[in-house]
This record gives C-alpha cells, sequence and structure tokens, in this order.
C-alpha cells in the first residue's frame, strides 16, 4: 500500500518570452537556478504541442493559454495524471475567477485571487484540492449587499413626515 501523499516541487506561470510572472517553489533548489531552470524549460515547450515533459530530473506538466504558459512541476517520480489535474484545476479556477480572461494582463491585475487560487490547491507542496470550482468559490469575493440602504434628501423627508404624524397622533391622543 502507497501511503505518500501527492506533491509538488513547483508552480510556475511564464509569459511569451519566457519571462517569469510568478513563481512559487516548494522543493526549494538554490535561488540562482530558478531562472536558469525557468528559461531551459521555456525553451522546451515555447511552441504548443505536448503537455508532459521531463526536463532536469523533474516532471513538468503545461499549459498554454493565450501569453501565458503555466507549469506544474514535481519530482520524476510523481503522477503525471495527478499533476494534470492540479495543473487543470488551477487553470479553470483561475478562468472562472477572471471570466476566462487567462492572460498576462489579467493575472498580473488580479494576482491575490491567482495565489489564493494556488494556495487553496497546493499547501506547503501537498496537493489538497483538485476541483476548480471549490477552488473559485473559496476564492471569490463575496457579494456586495443588495439590500443597501440609500440615504438621500428624499428619503429624509419621507423619515420626518411619519415622525411629524406620528408625533401628531399621540398629541391628539391625550
Amino acid at each position: 500500500m502507497n501511503l505518500s501523499l501527492y506533491s509538488v516541487d513547483a508552480f510556475l506561470i511564464l509569459d511569451s518570452e519566457g519571462h517569469r510572472v510568478l513563481a512559487k517553489y516548494y522543493r526549494s533548489k538554490d535561488p540562482k537556478d530558478h531562472r536558469t531552470f525557468e528559461k531551459g524549460l521555456w525553451q522546451k515547450t515555447k511552441k504548443p504541442g505536448g503537455d508532459v515533459i521531463l526536463f532536469d530530473g523533474h516532471l513538468a506538466v503545461f499549459r498554454h493559454s493565450l501569453d501565458l504558459v503555466f507549469y506544474v512541476v514535481g519530482g520524476p517520480t510523481e503522477n503525471e495524471i495527478m499533476l494534470y489535474a492540479v495543473l487543470t484545476a488551477l487553470f479553470d479556477a483561475m478562468s472562472l475567477l477572471l471570466r476566462n480572461q487567462v492572460e498576462k494582463r489579467a493575472v498580473l491585475e488580479n494576482l491575490d485571487l491567482v495565489l489564493l487560487c494556488l494556495d487553496e490547491t497546493i499547501d506547503d507542496g501537498i496537493i489538497v484540492e483538485t476541483d476548480s470550482t471549490t477552488i473559485a468559490s473559496r476564492v471569490s469575493r463575496p457579494k456586495a449587499d443588495t439590500t443597501e440602504i440609500v440615504i438621500n434628501e428624499q428619503t429624509l423627508m419621507s423619515a420626518y413626515q411619519t415622525v411629524r404624524e406620528k408625533v401628531q397622533q399621540r398629541i391628539q391622543q391625550l
């Protein structure tokens, strides 16, 4: 019986030129090696086609979207189907939250939502959620209260009239 948890070494978002948009490493290598790893990975995956690659001793699943490439990187013995499920869940949750505008500008403008999605999916390298709707519902901003009280001159005058009528009724009863 296998009692190990599925784990992720890194999550990356690179733009169409190979520049980092977002990178989160869980099994951190030396930080100066991160850029070279990202550049090499991007060079191997910059053309659309394919979705899994074994690169530099790591298993990487990736997905192209307009001007971005999303990566989930795991160990060489990690289950690629599980890594792909994580990538799909993250991408679909971001798609829901960004209203199907998964592009560099939208990701940077809503980086808080993207990072919350990532945190809801992967906790310290351990995969905790793979359902995109659950992730999006946990991350989404609450709806504004629709029973908002509007105070303007007319409502104040109406309240004043009501109070005046009530006071007149009470005085007449005495």
